[in-house]
């Protein structure tokens, strides 16, 4: 049985390898977790000796296949909450970040499995992040930032890559969600900002740092 701090490393480490191809630093840890280098170090150590990690000080820390493993199993049970959180009890997207944290760890592999199945084995959650089957696989989605379509190209929003509460009431407050079809309109080079319109009607302007932000993936109707 892992503790529920041990599983938050594991998974911070897990997210922070797809950015540190070399292995992660303490101190990129320490920042994801809002914790001291020195609980870090502590921390590493015991996983280390646990068999979850490769850690040598002052070197960058990788996962083991027993740490990914255990990792990938706490974010499947996160973003399955996420879903159930969204869809069944009416949560905003913004609100369920939090209370899926706390659900991640619970044990129970029928409660979990019995969830995904209810829900109709989602493939994302409600950020756009893809969601592991039972088996750690991920449903791989091509996917491209809002900013790098062309003028006429058409999209759908199927993620967010800044989960901040304010950014997610930013987008709610626009209607622009999860499945909202775009089109760009007219992209400007003095300020990078992009003129798009959402499901064939309003005409909205996104600035630059929300066009980098939002993950679309190509209309497949888009003729």
């Amino acid at each position: 049985m892992n503790s529920s701090t041990e599983e938050d490393y594991l998974k911070a480490i897990y997210m922070l390898s797809a950015q540190h191809s070399s292995g992660v630093s303490t101190s990129a840890i320490a920042e994801r977790m809002e914790t001291k280098a020195s609980s870090v170090t502590d921390m590493l150590k015991k996983l280390s000796e646990k068999g979850f990690i490769n850690y040598v000080k002052y070197q960058g820390v990788t996962l083991q296949q027993k740490g990914s493993d255990v990792a990938i199993k706490v974010i499947r049970k996160h973003r399955l909450w996420e879903v159930f959180l969204c869809t069944k009890l009416n949560f905003t997207w913004d609100e369920i970040h939090e209370v899926a944290e706390q659900l991640e760890h619970i044990t129970s592999v029928k409660l979990v499995d019995s969830l995904d199945q209810f829900l109709g084995y989602p493939k994302v959650d409600p950020h756009g992040d893809p969601i592991p089957d039972k088996n750690g696989n991920f449903h791989k989605i091509k996917e491209v930032a809002l900013r790098d379509l062309k003028v006429g190209e058409k999209a759908v929003l199927i993620g967010v890559r800044e989960d901040s509460r304010e950014f997610l009431k930013y987008l709610e407050s626009i209607k622009l969600l999860l499945g909202s079809k775009m089109e760009v309109l007219n992209k400007f080079e003095f300020d990078e900002s992009v003129l798009i319109k959402v499901n064939g009607g309003n005409e909205i302007m996104l600035s630059s740092l929300v066009c980098k932000n939002l993950s679309v993936t190509y209309d497949k109707n888009k003729k």
